[in-house]
């Protein structure tokens, strides 16, 4: 395959962040995603982690053939770094919100993050999210997933003393505004402490909790 003239990749990224260029399919031609992706892997100067993100159908089935450490919805990753004792709890209000939630996590396990995942725990059915309470406090960080209005987190921030990532959602109704509702609601939260990504970045979640991890180990 020729290499592109319109590709410059920042190979120096996780030099300069300890976080590598991602690879955001949207826009891009599948031929464009396995160039990118393959001189990652080839690069002689970098072992890191490889991550590409909101891969259509038809780009995601192209990158299955350069067979990846994961692979969900539309999210791959490959090279995953070793493991670390940092963990991120990532609830999801919604079924609708699981390849949000995906992304998260892929990109966390890129770069080394242990996870765990839980589902359906909106505030609908407020039960549902106090009785996975006692799991929830074993995480260091938690990234909270909601559509709709967007109150999820601010419940959860107000239960629980971890750092919290809210990620508002494009799912819900006419007047949820393909997620604006829940970005503006979670904005506004009155729970103190509580960070928030744009709508349906669950890359941009795992960005932050990993920054966070860097706290632990500079100390």
């Amino acid at each position: 395959m020729r290499k592109s003239e319109e590709i410059c990749l920042d190979f120096d990224r996780t030099q300069r962040i300890n976080m590598p260029e991602a690879v955001y399919c949207e826009g891009k031609t599948t031929d464009q995603c396995l160039e990118i992706v393959q001189q990652m892997l080839e690069n002689e100067n970098s072992d890191d982690a490889v991550i590409a993100t909101r891969a259509t159908e038809e780009q995601f089935d192209a990158l299955l053939t350069l067979q990846p450490d994961a692979a969900k919805y539309s999210t791959l990753s490959w090279r995953h770094r070793p493991s670390t004792d940092f963990t991120v709890g990532i609830v999801s209000a919604g079924t609708s919100d699981v390849r949000i939630a995906s992304e998260s996590r892929i990109t966390l396990e890129a770069l080394g993050h242990s996870t765990f995942t839980v589902t359906d725990v909106g505030v609908s059915g407020l039960h549902r999210l106090t009785e996975v309470l006692p799991s929830l406090k074993k995480a260091d960080v938690l990234v909270a997933i909601a559509g709709m209005e967007g109150s999820m987190p601010t419940v959860l921030a107000g239960l629980v003393p971890q750092p919290i990532v809210g990620v508002p959602t494009s799912s819900g109704y006419g007047s949820s505004l393909d997620g604006v509702t829940a970005l503006l609601s979670m904005l506004a939260s009155c729970a103190p402490g509580i960070a928030i990504v744009g709508i349906d970045n669950g890359f941009g979640s795992a960005c932050v909790a990993h920054r966070i991890s860097q706290l632990r180990s500079s100390d």
